[in-house]
């Protein structure tokens, strides 16, 4: 046998047992992945100011000497939770911006009440945030709060800081924030008028199931399911894939259920009216028209994004009345633009350059 036949077979060989030990590692690591508990996630230290109903406020606890004047407020999605920006130790956003000397604030949800059906985007713009920016200034000392919202919260944000215009917002910055609800496809076929009854449901159910929310994303990609679990089986010998898989799968469906009230107005006022995009959006009276935001704004963008695609979003940017403000455009889909190891290479330095020149 020639010397280059040896080494071929040799090599078969070599993947053959590379395959074999990884069998049997799948088989091992398979009995202790059903019997273990899931990873804990948002850990990072911190203070709870203030609970009241669905609505949470958290203080972070500086991780460095000296921090920026201004406080950061994060204002998460109403359907999810928070600690998708803080995973784990070294997968933090949180983390991250407290060891760049951030001050970090964050507005969390928690599933509404069966009492708080009644809630409605008036509640979360003209109550919730407000409330937490005044606690913010109390716990900081300082008049100025830059707030960043992610997803939806980025919609709450962008409704705040347009009746709020004048101030004490010193920053805004959008995760992946949909202005153009037509833009939606699937969720705006979804909820088509034609054959999508909201009234009945509300008034059926009071707070929208969790389940109804999950399900509406999971149409997105109706496979993504089946896949990740393929995957996740063909890496489960591999204990850092394993961690980062159980911890997204566990954020992905820890879906929150909705106020009622909150859901009926999402539907009728932006996915059936559009009235954000129309500029015709009012909130409990006042008028809410982006364009009177002339505070300094950073809106991020995924270039994959199959919740909030890029049609939908691309309307921020150029129709505020800032001067300072920038959209970026960066590789990923929704959850990998703000968490993971590509988010930690690309949104992160970003953010912390823009906000550290604009928070002192």
């Amino acid at each position: 046998m020639s010397p280059a036949a040896q080494q071929a077979q040799a090599d078969i060989a070599g993947r053959l047992q590379q395959e074999i030990q990884r069998a049997v590692q799948r088989s091992i690591k398979g009995v202790e992945y059903i019997g273990s508990a899931a990873p804990a996630m948002g850990v990072t230290p911190k203070d709870v100011l203030v609970t009241r109903g669905t609505m949470s406020l958290y203080h972070y606890r500086p991780l460095v000497d000296e921090i920026y004047r201004v406080p950061v407020l994060v204002v998460m999605a109403t359907t999810n939770r928070g600690y998708i920006l803080d995973l784990a130790p070294g997968q933090s956003f949180i983390e991250f911006l407290l060891k760049r000397g951030f001050d970090v604030y964050m507005l969390d949800w928690t599933a509404p009440r069966p009492d708080e059906k009644h809630l409605r985007i008036d509640d979360y713009v003209l109550d919730f945030i407000p409330d937490c920016i005044r606690r913010v200034q109390q716990d900081s000392g300082e008049p100025d709060v830059s707030i960043v919202g992610y997803c939806f919260g980025g919609v709450l944000s962008l409704l705040y800081a347009s009746i709020f215009s004048q101030g004490p917002l010193k920053n805004l910055v959008c995760f992946t924030t949909p202005i153009d609800f037509r833009e939606m496809k699937l969720f705006h076929n979804f909820s088509d008028r034609r054959y999508f009854n909201v009234d009945q449901l509300v008034d059926s159910v009071g707070n929208v199931p969790p389940e109804l929310i999950l399900s509406s994303f999971e149409m997105l990609r109706p496979v993504s399911r089946t896949v990740g679990q393929i995957q996740l089986w063909e890496n489960i010998w591999n204990d850092e894939f394993v961690k980062s898989y159980r911890m997204f799968d566990r954020w992905s469906t820890d879906t929150l259920p909705l106020a009622g009230e909150y859901f009926r107005q999402i539907t009728k006022d932006l996915m059936w009216g559009n009235k954000l995009y129309e500029r015709t959006m009012t909130v409990g009276g006042h008028r809410a028209d982006f364009h009177s935001i002339k505070v300094p704004l950073l809106h991020a963008v995924a270039e994959h994004d199959h919740i909030v695609p890029y049609g939908a979003s691309r309307h921020l940017i150029p129709n505020v009345a800032s001067t300072d403000k920038e959209e970026v455009v960066l590789k990923g889909g929704h959850i990998s633009l703000v968490a993971g190891a590509n988010a930690a290479k690309r949104l992160w330095p970003k953010l912390d350059s823009w906000l550290s020149e604009r928070s002192v």
